[in-house]
């Protein structure tokens, strides 16, 4: 059974960089697939928002929005993919989650940005 679980700091101060790992179980990030592994977050009282991506070969795919902000790499050797997003700001609060297209979610990660 496929499992994934986000993990990293809770605070984050502002336009430091905030650094998330997603570490998959019961399956490979490597194995080729039509799936891509995404991060996605949910701001408090807002919609999810996709952020970006990484596919099972590592091509990396970026929201427009958060390009010039956001790096996605990952880790073979331990079945994990990582999203690093820089110059952080209060408007960063979310709810961060890791997932294997639509079917499959980490449980989420709150990740707070404040001095």
């Amino acid at each position: 059974q496929l499992q994934l679980q986000e993990s990293g700091p809770g605070l984050v101060k502002p336009s430091q960089t905030l650094s998330l790992t997603c570490t998959v179980s019961g399956g490979s990030i490597t194995t080729n697939t039509y799936w891509s592994w995404n991060w996605i977050r949910q701001p408090p009282g807002r919609g999810l928002e996709w952020m970006g991506a990484i596919t099972y070969s590592g091509t990396t795919y970026y929201s427009p929005s958060l390009k010039s902000r956001s790096s996605i790499s990952r880790d073979t050797s331990k079945n994990q993919f990582t999203l690093q997003l820089s110059s952080v700001t209060p408007e960063d609060t979310a709810v961060y989650y890791c997932s294997r297209g639509l079917g499959h979610w980490g449980q989420g990660a709150q990740v707070t940005v404040s001095s």
